[in-house]
């Protein structure tokens, strides 16, 4: 009986411990899911702010958040304006465009003797943060017929031509350093091919960045002078002259025409004129025929 009792306080004792043991582990775990759950709230606003951010980082990285000083952009004008001198008001337009640091590209004039009539068209490259300034000086050289305005905003081409510059930059480097490590002969002929297509894929993309970078820093503008003759001529002035002209080149596509059918007129006549004088004769022959069965 003793046995048997001590045998069952000794299970007891033991279903206590383990019991206790579950129930500390139990707790533990409920006290570090509590702690998760206390602590996800804390971060909670973080993750918020972050996903809000995003959305608000992405729209703002779309949105052209630039401003006009901050972008690439291209701009181009035309004006004609009438004027009482042509060739004064040329050295004017000289002066004005020399004095916000730009230069004249191009100087075509053309004169009327008999009309007493001139013109002249020049080509002015000025400061892009000058140009509209330029432009109003230009209109008040006389009296303005024409202007047009354009511009093209280049800022992602721009963008695309730094990126890809680095790039092959960087293999143009990686092609040099290959080749330098190079001791086969193909090796050392292939990789000086190679290097050399990377730089001049390099120099070409290089060319368009200057090119760019001059569209955007100097403007162009074309102004057109006209004096008060040149302005008032008729556009029919020169109709007659128009209509000759008109009737010599009607006239050289006529001959050329024929010039490029001809050969083949003469093979297509070869075969024709046997036809013809074979056709001939063979009714020639049928009428002999038909003569001597009427005589007999």
């Amino acid at each position: 009986m003793r046995t048997s009792g001590w045998w069952a306080a000794t299970g007891l004792a033991l279903i206590l411990t383990l019991t206790a043991c579950s129930g500390d582990a139990a707790d533990e775990d409920s006290s570090s899911a509590a702690g998760i759950s206390a602590a996800a709230p804390a971060r909670a606003p973080d993750q918020a702010s972050v996903g809000g951010a995003g959305p608000a980082q992405d729209t703002k990285a779309q949105a052209p958040d630039l401003s006009v000083d901050q972008r690439a952009i291209v701009y181009t004008g035309s004006i004609t304006v009438r004027v009482d001198d042509v060739n004064a008001a040329a050295a004017r337009v000289t002066g004005i465009v020399t004095g916000v640091g730009g230069f004249v590209g191009g100087d075509q004039r053309t004169s009327n003797g008999e009309r007493g009539s001139a013109d002249a068209t020049l080509t002015l490259r000025v400061p892009a943060g000058k140009f509209t300034a330029v432009v109003d000086q230009l209109s008040g050289l006389g009296i303005e017929e024409q202007r047009q305005i354009g511009t093209e905003d280049v800022t992602e081409q721009t963008i695309d031509l730094d990126a890809r510059i680095a790039t092959q930059t960087a293999r143009v480097a990686s092609g040099r350093k290959l080749l330098g490590q190079a001791k086969d002969l193909d090796d050392l002929v292939m990789l000086e091919r190679e290097v050399a297509t990377r730089e001049a894929d390099l120099a070409s993309l290089q060319a368009k960045k200057r090119r760019l970078a001059d569209l955007t820093a100097l403007s162009t503008i074309t102004a057109v002078l006209l004096d008060p003759q040149a302005a008032g001529k008729p556009a029919s002035s020169n109709a007659f002259a128009d209509g000759w002209n008109g009737f010599v080149t009607s006239l050289g596509a006529v001959v050329t025409a024929l010039g490029w059918v001809l050969p083949w007129l003469v093979l297509a006549a070869v075969p024709v004129g046997f036809w013809l004088l074979r056709r001939r004769r063979t009714l020639s022959r049928r009428t002999s025929e038909g003569a001597g069965g009427q005589g007999s």
